[in-house]
């Protein structure tokens, strides 16, 4: 775990994601819950601007937030390098309307020296599964430091 990162978005807890290095956290406006040395919780609340046609949750919104959430976890899990997705398996398991309230959790199930696997959930206020994901993350060459972190 990188204590920098881990204290900077423990910071942040509380806060709406808007002004961050990744403009998709940003627009999708969600608030850090939680952040812990393996998990991470955001909460959002799902807009039109986020649904399909028939007026629920897209599936490619929903696992950008999956993505997102893991990826911020994977962030603070790492310690000197980026760690990029290697894939991500999700299943859309309910519909999600204009105006619910979505809760993300990433938490970390395996850390290896060069992989991390992820496993995360978003969930409805009702505890309804909405959609849920597996994730592995790849070490990169390029270090969090050159980045900003």
């Amino acid at each position: 775990m990188n204590e920098k990162i881990y204290r900077l978005f423990q910071s942040q807890v509380g806060s709406k994601l808007t002004n961050g290095p990744s403009k998709a956290v940003n627009w999708l406006e969600g608030t850090l819950l939680e952040v812990g040395e393996k998990h991470v919780i955001v909460r959002y609340t799902v807009t039109e601007n986020m649904c399909n046609p028939g007026r629920i949750l897209h599936g490619g919104v929903a696992s950008l937030m999956l993505d997102e959430v893991i990826g911020m976890a994977n962030v603070i899990a790492s310690e000197e390098y980026l760690m990029s997705s290697i894939n991500l398996n999700v299943d859309f398991l309910s519909s999600a309307k204009i105006g619910e309230n979505l809760t993300v959790k990433a938490t970390l199930i395996r850390s290896g020296s060069n992989l991390n696997h992820w496993e995360c959930v978003i969930r409805k206020d009702s505890g309804k599964i909405v959609a849920k994901a597996t994730s592995n993350m790849l070490k990169t060459h390029v270090r969090l430091a050159d980045i900003g972190f």
